[in-house]
């Protein structure tokens, strides 16, 4: 048996291809004008070995053209291009890589669709653009490179998990708090403001505990994907992998010699290998993926102890009593939780206590005047 032979490009796949040469067009001069005017030449033999890459997508996508049969247009570079030049030689290219950045990350997934373009190789080559930029953007001063850190050898906790936690149980506690609140203005009785406070807990507990399962499920399986994706990038081309390696080191602020052997001896071993390039072409690591069970059952405990908080006092008081100690109770968490956001925003402590407390207590004030309204109109 023969082979089927695939049918001819059609008229849609070569204003496709046209598409792609003009972006790849528009690309490799704008990393050779960025070239031009770095001063740093370690970073300038990055924006050329970019053009480099550039020009091997351009020749693809000729070569496409013409198997078409169709002609082969000569395109400039878009006036984007040609503005992003000017103001890397007026003011260097510091001033403009933020915005090459958003580019890039915007063309992540432009071949990702396009069988041609994934034979080739091009959807990773375009996620190591990004990934480039990105480090590009956020690179140490010259001199100050941590060559440590660069090979992944210093790792600390994100602290991504606690921040989570402490955005959760504040969810639990506010939530819970208006509702009480809300319930307890219409005064329909102890017993159904306490029976509504638990409803509220276990229903906002289920609903976080299912969201974050979803979630970290969702983006291990992401993460699972991209790993095969890599895998199979590094078993068909090693060199061009290394060579990408190699690029994101210097993007780093290694000069070209050190990032060629940094990169030699993380390839010395393939898992190894494998893990860097994920880590750094994607910005994806194994030990951010998390658990799903474990995100649940955090989520699920940390927003049921914080709901019970408002909702305790009614299981033995009732009236402005339990109001009181409901807004009491409530009003302390809402401020050590706003005390403990600081951690990551800087702030004075006493600050944003204060303005958790104060937005808390405001939205259990409108759910208490909504529910006190409420309880006019029913009449209970």
């Amino acid at each position: 048996m023969t082979a089927e032979t695939p049918p001819p490009p059609s008229a849609s796949d070569i204003r496709r291809y046209r598409r792609n040469l003009q972006e790849e067009v528009d690309g490799r001069t704008l990393y050779l004008l960025l070239a031009e005017a770095e001063d740093d030449a370690n970073l300038r033999s990055v924006f050329e070995r970019l053009a480099e890459s550039e020009q091997r997508h351009i020749d693809l996508w000729q070569a496409k053209l013409r198997e078409a049969g169709a002609d082969v247009p000569r395109f400039r570079p878009g006036l984007q291009v040609r503005v992003l030049g000017w103001l890397a030689r007026r003011f260097g290219t510091g001033f403009v890589t933020p915005i090459v950045e958003r580019m890039e990350l915007n063309a992540v997934s432009m071949y990702d669709d396009q069988p041609e373009a994934i034979a080739e190789g091009l959807p990773g080559s375009e996620r190591s653009h990004a990934r480039l930029f990105q480090e590009i953007g956020s690179r140490p001063p010259r001199g100050e490179v941590d060559v440590a850190r660069i090979e992944g050898r210093h790792r600390s906790a994100s602290g991504n998990a606690l921040r989570a936690a402490v955005l959760g149980a504040n969810d639990g506690l506010v939530s819970n708090l208006s509702l009480v609140m809300g319930v307890a203005g219409a005064d329909p009785g102890r017993e159904f403001v306490a029976l509504a406070g638990i409803a509220g807990l276990l229903a906002g507990a289920i609903s976080m505990a299912l969201g974050e399962w979803i979630s970290v499920l969702s983006s291990r399986e992401a993460f699972n994907r991209q790993v095969e994706i890599e895998r199979e990038e590094l078993e068909m081309n090693p060199e061009e992998e290394r060579a990408e390696l190699v690029l994101i080191y210097q993007a780093k602020g290694l000069s070209e010699e050190a990032a060629r052997l940094t990169a030699d001896r993380v390839f010395e071993n393939r898992e190894t290998a494998l893990d860097t390039l994920v880590r750094e072409e994607l910005g994806m690591a194994e030990e951010n993926a998390g658990s799903p069970m474990v995100a649940a059952l955090t989520s699920f405990l940390l927003f049921a102890v914080a709901a019970l908080i408002p909702a305790f006092p009614w299981f033995f008081a009732d009236g402005g009593l339990a109001i009181g100690l409901s807004l009491g109770l409530g009003s302390a968490g809402l401020f050590l939780l706003g005390v403990a956001v600081t951690l990551w925003t800087g702030r004075s402590a006493l600050y944003s206590g204060a303005r958790q407390l104060a937005l808390g207590l405001v939205a259990a004030g409108i759910t208490y005047g909504i529910g006190s309204a409420l309880g006019v109109a029913i009449d209970f």
